[in-house]
């Protein structure tokens, strides 16, 4: 391990084996009889969460965390995060499932002080989103959180991470987001989809002139 503290790229994969269904905790796999539009009967194997909280529609949420500065405009919160599936270091929004009782605003606010340490305000929050529907129904809302720099609660960051919890977080120019997700990608970090689609988003607008 390098250096005192813990990083995300010290982890690494050691073995992969087949999970019974007995010993799934988070998710489980189904076969789904459904009808075509000719009518015809066919089947899809799909994964499903399974800690979904009865008030909620969805399972978590995904933030994206605006940190305003007043000198050099706004920057977008990000997060190092070792991921088991991909056997890589991803790059992240800070994210997290809802607890029971809670809205998307609320888990947003509170994943985004224990992961980050840092204190926003909820705003917008998008329709809901499907990760990929082709193979799971993990769904989710994304949460626009503003950070206010200036505010003493925002000067000496505590984190309030989980014990198998190893986060780095950094953040990078909104306007620059698209140029750095490239470089990560060639540092050999795997890109969220969720930070890749708001790059592109971010760099189709620029090429197109949307809002000159």
């Amino acid at each position: 391990m390098s250096g005192s503290d813990p990083k995300a790229s010290d982890a690494k994969v050691l073995s992969t084996e087949p999970l019974m269904i007995k010993d799934a905790l988070w998710t489980k796999l189904v076969k789904i009889n459904y009808k075509d539009p000719l009518g015809k009967e066919r089947t899809w194997e799909a994964a499903e969460r399974s800690t979904r909280p009865t008030t909620s529609l969805v399972d978590g949420v995904g933030i994206v965390a605006i940190l305003s500065h007043p000198q050099n405009g706004p920057s977008l919160l990000l997060q190092k995060q070792f991921r088991p599936p991909i056997n890589k270091v991803a790059i992240e929004v800070p994210a997290g499932l809802v607890d029971e009782g809670e809205s998307a605003a609320e888990c947003a606010v509170r994943e985004l002080r224990e992961e980050t340490g840092y204190h926003g305000v909820a705003g917008e929050v998008s329709p809901i989103l499907f990760n990929d529907p082709g193979f799971c129904n993990t769904n989710l809302n994304m949460v626009h959180v503003n950070v206010d720099l200036s505010l003493p609660e925002n000067q000496d960051l505590k984190p309030e991470l989980e014990e198998n919890e190893f986060i780095e977080v950094f953040s990078t120019p909104l306007k620059d987001l698209y140029t750095e997700c490239k470089k990560l990608e060639e540092q050999g970090y795997a890109i969220d989809a969720r930070v890749g689609t708001l790059a592109e988003g971010i760099e189709i607008a620029r090429r197109w002139k949307l809002y000159s």
